[in-house]
């Protein structure tokens, strides 16, 4: 009966995409040129230099520096390093993508993959605050608070995973085991290594491109069925994609809290666009999507709750 169900899906989305041509066109058109004019130019360069990172073992020496702070600070292993500055600062969904590498390689076990995506795979503070807070709130006073806000619950919500990842068989080390240790640069530098890591980094971008443009032409579907319902406009919508939520929910008439709360729990959580980039990512690995998901709205949920605060009390 699944398998049935699985195969009449498709015939029915062709169909209903045939008798809406204006919405898949509209869909479609708005999803690739977010994604030529934002994502292509900001997410290729990392995707690609974090190949070159991986490739070449250069991962050692931001091990060196940044894994024992790192560390202390998450309770990993020094190599974690660099999935957590990318997952922070890059934007989704370079987290999971440096992760599901690094797991591949063995550089990092499975239990520890998914650990480092339950909180390293977040909104870029770029986005957070050029695309959400200026652009389209224009609160300039609440660019820094956003910032800290979201990272913040990224930051307490890993104390609150650790334990369920942590390998109690290991009683001398507390943290989350690894498999092989990095090793200083040893490969020859050739062109060769370039070329597969753009190679990588097209067919990941083209990936995420492609899942933008599905969640696009679905939100135009969506976008008609209940135009008049607040709950549905407000809360189902946005919820899909990021970008596009964003724009709804600062264009809403909700109260300044709220609407600052709503977005701040959006950025965090990501959306299912966010999500289907995330799972494609991790691709290869054993890492399941499932956990993910609930540890990214409990993150949404403590977000609202702390920027809800931050408003009652500090704005």
């Amino acid at each position: 009966m699944k398998l049935f169900s699985f195969k009449i899906l498709p015939i029915c989305v062709f169909f209903i995409m045939l008798l809406n041509p204006e919405s898949v066109f509209q869909g479609a058109s708005l999803g690739i040129l977010l994604w030529f004019q934002t994502v292509l130019p900001t997410l290729l360069p990392f995707v690609l230099i974090s190949g070159l990172l991986i490739q070449t073992n250069a991962l050692f020496y931001l091990s060196c520096f940044f894994g024992p702070a790192l560390s202390k600070i998450f309770g990993t292993s020094p190599h974690a390093a660099f999935p957590i500055i990318a997952g922070f600062l890059c934007g989704y969904p370079m987290g999971a993508k440096t992760t599901a590498d690094l797991v591949k390689m063995n550089y990092l076990s499975t239990r520890e993959g998914c650990y480092l995506l339950s909180f390293c795979n977040n909104t870029s503070p770029a986005f957070l605050m050029n695309f959400v807070i200026l652009q389209n709130l224009g609160l300039q006073e609440f660019v820094i608070p956003s910032i800290l806000l979201v990272s913040g619950s990224c930051i307490l919500c890993s104390f609150l995973f650790r334990p369920f990842y942590r390998d109690h068989s290991d009683t001398k080390n507390e943290g989350i085991s690894s498999i092989q240790t990095l090793k200083p640069l040893s490969r020859k530098w050739n062109f060769s290594i370039v070329d597969n890591c753009i190679m990588d980094s097209f067919e990941t971008v083209t990936k995420v491109g492609g899942y933008i443009m599905i969640f696009s032409i679905i939100l135009q579907f969506f976008a008609r069925l209940f135009p008049d319902s607040v709950l549905w406009t407000l809360g189902v919508l946005p919820s899909l994609e990021l970008t596009n939520g964003v724009v709804l929910l600062a264009q809403s008439s909700l109260a300044l809290p709220v609407k600052l709360s709503s977005l701040l729990a959006l950025s965090a959580f990501g959306g299912f666009c966010a999500i289907a980039q995330t799972s494609c990512m991790l691709n290869g690995t054993k890492i399941p999507i499932f956990p993910y998901i609930i540890e990214k709205l409990v993150t949404a949920a403590v977000t609202s709750l702390m920027t809800f605060l931050y408003c009652m009390f500090l704005l």
